[in-house]
């Protein structure tokens, strides 16, 4: 009896023990992006219009797969506590670049120069690999014009780091069955919608049928977006009257016979008949007016 207690006892004292809580596996990001402080004219930029677009740059970079972003805020704080004001204004420099994103526990570095005067505005960026020390990728960022196919930030964090994804929708509204697209010379198929994922751009578009005129435009492909493309297909005017019954051309051939006397069986015996006197009367000239003919006249004799 005394043991059945004390196993009981033991029993209990096991289940009241706190259970040692499991170590989370640590959730690491596949690319930490961190962005550097944008300078102009060789100084950094504090004016209130890039604080902005250094934040819509920041949530643009944050939306692409696996990224976290370090701000240009706590990059600011990480370059002042370690006392390394160079950091700040690394212009370019992939050895500066790397250094930083070293610092701050990044894989890529994202740094720019804006330039420009006026409302429109441009911000040269770059992309770097810190592990490489080499720059990935560059482009540029136009603010404050109009007409932007882009993509504004979004756009340009996409073309730095997931160039592949920088695509846009073409919506082709086609009013013939059977019409084979055409790409920039390349035969495509369209999707379920009529839809092409296409890249961001000036792209030739050419639609083809047996029955109708070609249609070809080049077409402007924004980042992003679904453009709508109204394909009206023109049909060729024969086969319009050829299906109403109602043939475009009714001239005939119509075969004249010539004259009796420019008739092959009248001309053939006529040429024959002039070709036999001519000959007949040159042979008798031929004959009377020789070199060796002589004629006595009053009983004279022919020389030898």
């Amino acid at each position: 009896m005394t043991a059945r207690l004390v196993a009981a006892a033991l029993a209990c004292a096991v289940l009241a023990a706190p259970v040692a809580a499991q170590p989370a596996p640590a959730a690491r990001a596949a690319r930490v992006i961190a962005v550097a402080p944008l300078a102009t004219l060789g100084a950094e930029d504090t004016s209130g219009a890039t604080k902005k677009l250094t934040r819509q740059l920041e949530a643009a970079l944050g939306q692409l797969p696996g990224a976290t972003v370090v701000s240009a805020q706590a990059v600011a704080e990480a370059i002042a506590r370690a006392n390394k004001p160079l950091l700040k204004l690394c212009d370019r420099d992939p050895r500066c670049l790397t250094e930083l994103g070293t610092l701050v526990g990044a894989t890529v570095v994202i740094d720019g120069e804006v330039g420009g005067l006026g409302e429109s505005q441009v911000v040269y960026l770059g992309a770097t690999d810190v592990t490489t020390g080499r720059e990935i990728r560059s482009t540029t960022l136009s603010i404050g014009g109009k007409g932007d196919t882009g993509g504004g930030p979004a756009g340009a964090a996409v073309r730095l780091l997931e160039p592949d994804r920088y695509r846009g929708i073409l919506h082709l509204a086609i009013d013939a069955t059977g019409a084979t697209v055409y790409i920039n010379g390349s035969k495509v198929a369209l999707g379920p919608a009529s839809t092409l994922s296409l890249p961001v751009g000036t792209q030739a578009v050419r639609v083809t049928h047996p029955q109708y005129r070609d249609f070809v435009r080049f077409i402007d492909v924004p980042y992003d977006q679904t453009t709508e493309v109204p394909v009206a297909m023109t049909q060729y005017p024969v086969l319009q009257h050829d299906l109403a019954g109602k043939p475009v051309s009714r001239a005939r051939i119509v075969y004249v016979d010539p004259p009796v006397w420019r008739r092959w069986y009248v001309v053939a015996p006529v040429a024959v008949g002039i070709a036999v006197i001519a000959g007949v009367i040159a042979a008798s000239v031929a004959s009377d007016w020789s070199a060796d003919a002589c004629r006595k006249v009053g009983g004279g004799e022919c020389p030898n």
